[in-house]
C-alpha cells in the first residue's frame, strides 16, 4: 500500500481513483436515464404513449379522448387487473394514409422469488385511424383496453 519511503504507491491511488470515477458516472446514469424519451402526440406513436400512459396512470377519462366513437360501442366494463407495475414498449409502427397499427411490448412484473421479479410479456397490436386529420385509437391491447364513461367529466 506504501512505498518504503511511507509515500502511497500511485498505482493504488490510480485505482481507487478510476473505481470513483465510475461509481458517480453509475449513478448519474441511473438517476437520469428513467424517463423514456417523449414521442411527438400527433403521431401514432406518440398517441399510444400518451394513451398507455393515462391508463398506467388510472386516468380513463384522459385516456378516452384519445378513443374513437366506434371503441365505445359494446364496451362493457370489466377488471383489466392491475397496471401500477407495467411497462409498455414501442416494437413497430405500420403507417398508411387512414389507418395506423402500433405494436408494442407489454411487460408486466410482479411479486418477488428468490431469483427477482417476476414478469410476463406479451404482445399486442393497437389500430388507429385518421379521424378529421388526427390519429384516434379504434381497438387497443386487452392490457390496456379501458371502458370509461364518455359523459363523465363533461
Amino acid at each position: 500500500m506504501s512505498t518504503a519511503n511511507g509515500k502511497p504507491d500511485r498505482t493504488l491511488v490510480v485505482l481507487l481513483s478510476v473505481i470513483g470515477a465510475l461509481v458517480v458516472i453509475a449513478l448519474i446514469v441511473v438517476f437520469t436515464g428513467g424517463e423514456p424519451e417523449q414521442l411527438d402526440a400527433d403521431t401514432p406513436e406518440g398517441l399510444v404513449q400518451d394513451y398507455s400512459a393515462a391508463v398506467i396512470d388510472g386516468d380513463e377519462q384522459a385516456a378516452g379522448a384519445y378513443l374513437t366513437e366506434d371503441a365505445f360501442n359494446g364496451c362493457e366494463d370489466f377488471d383489466r387487473g392491475p397496471t401500477d407495475n407495467m411497462r409498455v414498449t414501442l416494437v413497430s409502427t405500420t403507417e398508411r394514409a387512414e389507418s395506423a397499427d402500433v405494436k408494442v411490448s407489454i411487460v408486466t412484473s410482479y411479486g418477488s422469488g428468490p431469483f427477482g421479479v417476476d414478469e410476463y410479456e406479451t404482445q399486442g397490436v393497437f389500430d388507429l385511424v385518421a379521424v378529421d386529420g388526427t390519429w384516434l385509437i379504434d381497438d387497443a391491447p386487452y392490457e390496456l383496453n379501458i371502458c370509461p364513461n364518455p359523459k363523465a367529466g363533461s
